[in-house]
């Protein structure tokens, strides 16, 4: 019996078996931990996307209501039930929601915590209790580029806000242009256009091209607030008369009557029509309204640090005049930097009815607007043949068309340098809603 025990000791036959007997137990644990790390990551991954996702939405709220929280928690728990996975019961208490401060260029800030409590298919065997997967996200509102000096206020997603057609040259390297329109193509450059911005913003898509050359897309980025939202006409301040403000009218007279509100404006071919002669101490920033009538430039218009008002004295009346300048005229005009109508060149009263009705400035070479040009329920076209020097314009209008001449491009500064035409940083912002943590 000794012998044959001995023998069976020295025997190497079945050790390849015996060894793999032993190893099992490691080969299924090693198993084990790697199918319950992946399930981990896969279900870690999904719930951040949700707290991301969570967090954009409750910025979008936020943003909405000009940075009120009171329906942040609706907004959140909405988005939360269209994108968590059926596996993600949220523990109790949670999500919790935080409000960081507005801190440097980051505002209305949604912070989102998710947590979930998730049995694991291997561990579970050998825990009291399943392991906790958390997910944290912060978005908020940050700059979307450079000043905003053109954009459009169209919200249909039916038509684009911001064009660029024929041979448009606009040279804004420190600029941005953004559009409102949900439209896929809510800002476009099309034919022979040669558009330099810092960046194009749209709420709805935009179409990258050629004709294009900016430092960033951002498509699908919140609408703009519109910087002159507050301001609007005072019919009391309005001492209108009958006759229209043309080329012949004698500004010293109306000065003295204390008149600032003509039927109309018309300057006729080959006439000038300077109203730097008018000067008014009860007018100081030489606002000019014009009731219920159209603004019909053919000639050579000048006007420094004043601004041309087109609207009605009957508040409850939407019939509002058109500004419409002829390729032949001179039009050079600056805009004041205090009152009402502080930093507009040209103000339309937002009664204008749409009706697809245009606003035409047709410039040349000689031609010059600098301050905004704000026709904010109807469209803008501006068929600029180029100047050689910088400008500080800033265009808002619901629709707005830019067409020119492939031999001249238009030059535009940033706002920051144009507070000499009561512009700057500042008067509006274009912004954009992103993951910053």
């Amino acid at each position: 019996m000794i012998a044959f025990i001995r023998k069976i000791l020295k025997d190497r036959r079945g050790n390849a078996l015996a060894i793999a007997c032993a190893a099992m137990p490691l080969i299924v644990g090693a198993a084990g931990l790697a199918t319950d790390t992946i399930q981990w990551t896969l279900w870690k991954r999904q719930l951040q996307r949700a707290a991301d996702s969570a967090a954009i939405a409750g910025v979008y709220d936020r943003e909405a209501a000009n940075g009120g929280t009171s329906t942040i928690t609706a907004t959140v728990n909405h988005d939360l039930t269209l994108n968590k996975h059926t596996w993600m019961a949220l523990k109790t208490g949670f999500p919790t929601l935080e409000y960081p401060a507005n801190s440097g260029v980051m505002m209305n800030a949604v912070k989102v915590t998710l947590a979930v409590q998730q049995p694991l298919p291997f561990s579970s065997f050998f825990m009291s209790a399943a392991p906790t997967i958390y997910a944290v996200s912060t978005a908020a509102s940050i700059p979307a580029g450079g000043d905003p000096c053109m954009g459009a206020f169209e919200t249909s997603a039916k038509k684009s806000g911001l064009n660029f057609t024929g041979n448009a040259g606009i040279e804004a390297p420190d600029c941005t242009g953004w559009a409102n329109s949900a439209s896929t193509n809510s800002a476009a450059a099309g034919g022979s256009s040669n558009v330099t911005l810092e960046s194009v913003v749209a709420v709805g898509g935009i179409q990258e091209s050629n004709n294009w050359h900016v430092k960033a897309y951002r498509p699908y980025s919140p609408p703009f607030k519109d910087p002159y939202a507050d301001v609007t006409p005072d019919p009391s301040d309005m001492r209108c008369t009958t006759a229209d403000l043309t080329e012949t009218t004698n500004l010293a007279a109306a000065a003295t009557a204390n008149t600032n509100c003509w039927a109309s404006l018309r300057v006729t071919s080959n006439t000038t029509l300077n109203l730097d002669s008018y000067v008014n101490p009860n007018n100081p920033n030489k606002t000019f309204y014009i009731n219920a009538g159209d603004a019909f430039i053919q000639g050579n218009l000048t006007c420094t640090a004043c601004t041309i008002v087109l609207t009605n004295k009957d508040p409850l009346s939407t019939t509002i005049g058109q500004f419409k300048v002829n390729a032949g005229s001179n039009t050079n005009l600056t805009a004041p930097t205090g009152g009402t109508f502080k930093g507009l060149a040209i103000y339309q009263d937002r009664r204008a009815q749409d009706s697809n009705q245009t606003n035409k400035i047709n410039g040349n070479s000689g031609s010059i607007i600098q301050g905004g040009l704000y026709f904010p329920s109807q469209q803008l076209d501006y068929n600029g043949s180029g100047t050689t020097s910088a400008i500080c314009t800033m265009f808002l209008a619901r629709r707005l068309n830019f067409s020119g001449n492939s031999t001249t491009t238009n030059k535009f500064k940033k706002l920051a340098d144009c507070s000499a035409f009561g512009l700057g940083a500042g008067t509006g912002t274009s912004r954009m809603i992103r993951l910053v943590a």
